[in-house]
């Protein structure tokens, strides 16, 4: 899903880091800017981006912003993903329908 040697753990103070696996978003978020010392991982079902996905369909959770919370984080990741593979499996396929019917 993720290696996190792509996300530089003190690159979250700048930028958010995005990306998806499976029906699965997430998004890596530093918490307060420049002088974070936590940051916050969301997930949410495919196909919208974060802004567009309703809060109630997104999960989070908080960590600290160093490599053993980096650790954490992605176990975390894999943790949901396999916790409700059917949830991200629907999202994925509902996305393919969702691209189509734009056609």
């Amino acid at each position: 899903m993720i290696d996190k040697k792509l996300i530089p753990v003190n690159g979250l103070k700048k930028e958010p880091f995005s990306g998806s696996h499976r029906g699965m978003r997430y998004l890596f978020q530093g918490d307060d800017g420049k002088s974070s010392t936590t940051f916050t991982v969301f997930i949410y079902p495919e196909p919208w981006c974060f802004e567009q996905t309703p809060d109630e369909k997104k999960e989070s959770a908080v960590f600290p912003l160093t490599e053993e919370g980096m650790d954490q984080a992605v176990a975390w990741l894999w943790e949901r993903y396999d916790a409700d593979r059917e949830r991200w499996s629907d999202a994925e396929k509902e996305m393919m329908y969702t691209v189509k019917k734009a056609d």
